[in-house]
């Protein structure tokens, strides 16, 4: 195949990426518990913001809940990504979803495709359920075009960075039981990434195991959208470091869309008939 035969192959598969992303979404959004998996945290979170309101961050007159929606709202980003993709990969692989996109030309770029798109929409119906009753403790925080830019940028940017990388993680567990780890160690990164508290205030071996993950840089990015310029005394070297934030971010997306295809390639392999009727006997002697 020439070069431009391979380039269009290529463009097709995005394509059908994209209507497979779509398809996949609309789908997820009429399962009652998809739904509920998406709302829930959001609206534990908003919940708990409303219990902020009249309480301020000690030594100021800065609404604690203000303070605190920026890094939840990139916490949001960042676990949606991390933790989605991942528990999806083993069900296709046993539903025999994976088989078929190793026989499809290009088809793991196409299966690539559709997660990021369908994660990206998802994360978004549960931001927008954080943040729309988030802003009644809004008062304190910096709303205007700069904020929504800079917001929509670290969105896209967080999904693009977050998906593969998630898919690829998620190729290496056999069962869907296993994802949970990856649940378990994406809740742990929290803590060292100054979502709940400033970073600063860790040691410094912490925020350097802080910083080589998206949830800090996420943070930082919605913490840098949405706070006065005189919160940002807060970060390390009291700087918002918008451009480090994105390079960090496009370094995770670029080693993710080149790695996420190969491990998935790597992993469908291993895949046959055989192999996928096995694993959907065992899914159904559990009783599902």
């Amino acid at each position: 195949m020439t070069t431009t035969g391979r380039t269009e192959a290529r463009r097709a598969a995005v394509r059908a990426g994209l209507s497979r992303g779509w398809l996949e979404t609309k789908y997820s959004l009429a399962e009652p518990a998809d739904v509920v998996w998406y709302l829930a945290f959001p609206v534990i979170y908003a919940v708990v913001l409303l219990f902020m309101r009249g309480s301020t961050v000690p030594g100021t007159d800065f609404a604690l809940g203000a303070m605190v929606l920026p890094s939840l709202v990139g916490m949001s980003i960042a676990f949606g990504g991390l933790t989605g993709a991942a528990s999806t990969i083993a069900v296709d692989r046993e539903d025999g979803t994976l088989l078929r996109a190793k026989a499809t030309p290009n088809g793991m770029i196409g299966y690539l495709v559709g997660k990021i798109l369908m994660f990206t929409l998802t994360a978004a119906v549960s931001l927008v359920a954080l943040v729309i009753p988030a802003f009644t403790v809004a008062g304190d925080l910096r709303l205007d075009a700069r904020t929504w830019v800079l917001l929509v940028l670290i969105f896209v940017v967080g999904m693009v960075a977050t998906v593969p990388a998630s898919v690829a993680l998620g190729s290496l567990f056999k069962t869907s039981a296993q994802t949970g780890l990856l649940f378990l160690a994406s809740t742990a990164l929290i803590i060292p990434s100054g979502i709940f508290y400033p970073i600063t205030a860790l040691p410094t071996w912490l925020q350097w195991v802080g910083q080589a993950f998206p949830y800090y840089w996420l943070g930082l990015g919605a913490r840098s959208a949405m706070l006065p310029e005189a919160m940002v005394v807060a970060e390390i070297g009291g700087s918002w470091r918008t451009a480090e934030m994105f390079v960090v971010l496009g370094i995770w997306a670029v080693v993710g869309m080149v790695l996420a295809p190969i491990v998935l390639r790597r992993m469908a392999r291993r895949e046959s008939g055989s192999t996928v009727a096995a694993a959907r006997e065992r899914f159904m002697a559990k009783g599902y």
